[in-house]
């Protein structure tokens, strides 16, 4: 039997994610791509700031870098307005409860940029009494971004980078639309030290052994 000729660009006909009898469906594909352009077109970062990586993050939103041209320009007070958490600065462990609770306040689809060594790793604050080394130890992080500070040139290509994650996603396998949705991230409970209630049954293990 003559295999099926199709109209369809060879970027969309060789996709992985379309299984081969839904190939000659061009709603599929092209459904994907325009939802995906108008997320990745519209963004709303949220609007705090942590430590000096946040006058980085002020200086992108200023008019010489343009964050308009991405469509990001407009950002927002309320974690329940935006989709994009900018962890710009040091992660204390007394505001860590603070980030989870607004993190988990934000609606799907959410995304997380670490900006700044110590976002991502604790930076030059690493193993501090008082200091989180790195804020994907409690909620997940989409792209990192090195420097202390990094500049706004850096911060602009972490977005290009989240654009690209944007493009690869498919309606069909996103979590914000399965059937099981996404739990929420329980918040630290602060005492002598951080607690990561995930782990709390192993804690309970550890200290009875």
């Amino acid at each position: 039997m003559p295999e099926t000729q199709t109209n369809l660009p060879d970027e969309i006909q060789n996709d992985p994610r379309v299984p081969a009898e839904l190939n000659n469906n061009v709603f599929i594909t092209t459904l994907d791509k325009i939802y995906n352009w108008g997320r990745k077109r519209s963004m709303w970062p949220m609007l705090f700031g942590l430590a000096c990586c946040a006058i980085e993050m002020i200086c992108t939103a200023a008019s010489r870098h343009d964050l308009a041209r991405f469509g990001w320009e407009l950002m927002r007070a309320s974690p329940r307005q935006a989709d994009l958490m900018i962890v710009s600065g040091t992660v204390t462990k007394k505001m860590l409860p603070q980030i989870i609770r607004l993190y988990n306040q934000m609606p799907e689809p959410r995304y997380v940029v670490a900006m700044g060594a110590c976002a991502t790793s604790g930076g030059p604050f690493k193993e501090g009494y008082n200091v989180v080394s790195g804020i994907d130890k409690f909620i997940p992080v989409d792209v990192y971004i090195p420097g202390c500070p990094p500049r706004p040139e850096a911060l602009l290509h972490g977005f290009t980078r989240l654009q690209d994650k944007i493009d690869k996603q498919t309606l069909k396998k996103v979590p914000w639309y399965q059937k099981e949705g996404g739990e929420a991230v329980p918040v630290p409970v602060l005492g002598p030290d951080l607690v990561d209630m995930r782990r709390a049954k192993e804690i309970a293990e550890k200290t009875a052994a």
